[in-house]
């Protein structure tokens, strides 16, 4: 089909450059000069293909926000066959976050797969949603992507069991805004690793224990009140005791 439209674009030039008449049949050109003909026009095409391609591709980078830029330089890279490969690692908890000690990180698995609703190995936009309101702390839909996007290594918009642990490595290393999400998620959580002296974690849990000494004081109050109920109830035994002993003198 090319080399038919190619040969009738050939016989309009030369009937324009009045080289025979359109009654003569065109000069045959050999099979060598049609193929470099036909690879001259390929080649055309081509460097124009490529040129709207590269327009087009800094058309649309320019438009995609930063949270989509990564993946469209990525994918564009895998196009180009110029990605790095990435290689597939087995991710060892126990020995990539030595400052927990098994039953933290035991503690933290736990709480990943009590919000993992889809039992996929992640914590999505909505799943984190869900965990946010549980603990008591509503996030905003940028909000929540926001937090995902600070631990999202893989950019893939979900966290995965590493990136949650993240979390909490980050919140210990005073890597995290105070008033940040995901500070708000680590102190919220069940998760106390205070008590086993990772570094820096006093500072960690600074709010976690206030909200904790107000838990406690307020138990400490009923405790109190419990305790002088005792007291007022064995005063009122040893009133009634000694009443009882006085009564009994006399009506001896």
């Amino acid at each position: 089909m090319a080399s038919a439209e190619l040969a009738q674009k050939l016989q309009r030039r030369l009937l324009r450059d009045g080289s025979y008449s359109e009654s003569e049949p065109p000069p045959e050109k050999d099979e060598n000069e049609a193929g470099v003909a036909l690879g001259d026009a390929a080649a055309m095409g081509s460097e124009a293909s490529n040129g709207d391609s590269d327009q087009d591709r800094s058309a649309v980078s320019a438009a995609a926000d930063p949270e989509l830029s990564a993946k469209l330089s990525r994918r564009q890279d895998i196009n180009a066959g110029t990605a790095r490969p990435r290689f597939a690692q087995i991710f060892n908890p126990y020995t990539e976050f030595k400052e927990f000690t098994r039953r933290q990180i035991k503690d933290m698995e736990r709480l990943f797969r009590l919000y993992d609703s889809g039992k996929d190995g992640y914590i999505d936009l909505m799943e984190l949603k869900l965990m946010m309101e549980k603990l008591g702390a509503p996030q905003t839909h940028l909000g929540l992507k926001t937090m995902i996007k600070e631990v999202d290594e893989d950019f893939d918009g979900k966290l995965s069991f590493r990136e949650f642990l993240l979390i909490f490595h980050k919140a210990a290393a005073g890597e995290l805004e105070e008033d940040s999400g995901l500070m708000a998620l680590a102190k919220l959580s069940e998760i106390d690793v205070a008590l086993e002296g990772v570094k820096g974690a006093r500072n960690f849990f600074e709010a976690k224990v206030q909200a904790l000494s107000s838990a406690s004081k307020f138990e400490a109050e009923i405790k109190a009140e419990q305790d002088e109920r005792k007291r007022e109830e064995e005063e009122r035994k040893h009133r009634r005791a000694a009443f009882r002993e006085l009564k009994s003198a006399f009506s001896q």
